[in-house]
């Protein structure tokens, strides 16, 4: 390899790392915990079930929509976890979500956003409220970036089959993940 290629090949890479699609929360910090004002407000959980903000800074080229998934892993469900909140057909022009968007009416959500049932059975932000005893779970945020204005997900779809949507689509997605336990 020529000299100065090898430069300019760390210098080409430290520039995409830089503009790397990315979520962030001035809410919730990445591994820390997630702060009683965000947990859900039920189950013997006395938090106010208020959804955190999210930003989110340089999606790729062709994003037309962005959805947000937020899952616990950990849940005892045997397997499939537990889905807290879907957002779908956010706008490419959003940059985020304020924080308390995700009540069950969506009205604080971006213009043409749609939310979908959670495993709470019903559309907005349900917080985290694990089982007493069961050990800090995990609580993944993603931000999907789509090539679609829209995904056209009938309202009552399920949360397995909006995942393999999202998933199938995305150009990329960005994550992070908080923690909370009682």
């Amino acid at each position: 390899m020529k000299r100065g290629l090898i430069p300019f090949a760390l210098a080409s890479l430290l520039a995409a790392q830089a503009n790397a699609f990315e979520l962030k929360s001035p809410d919730i910090s990445a591994q820390g915990p997630i702060a009683e004002k965000f947990v859900f407000n039920s189950f013997g959980c006395k938090g106010e079930n208020v959804s955190p903000a999210l930003e989110w800074t340089d999606p790729p080229a062709g994003t037309k929509s962005f959805a947000v998934l937020v899952h616990d892993p950990d849940a005892p469900t045997g397997g499939a976890g537990f889905w807290h909140w879907i957002v779908t057909d956010i706008p490419a022009s959003a940059h985020g979500l304020a924080q308390g968007a995700g009540t069950p009416d969506g009205k604080g959500l971006p213009a043409g956003s749609k939310q979908l049932d959670s495993d709470f059975g019903e559309p907005g932000w349900g917080g985290p409220c694990p089982p007493a005893g069961h050990g800090p779970h995990h609580y993944v945020f993603t931000v999907y970036a789509l090539p679609t204005e829209t995904l056209g997900l009938p309202a009552n779809a399920r949360t397995a089959f909006v995942g393999f949507t999202v998933n199938s689509k995305a150009l990329a997605k960005a994550t992070l993940t908080a923690t909370y336990g009682r």
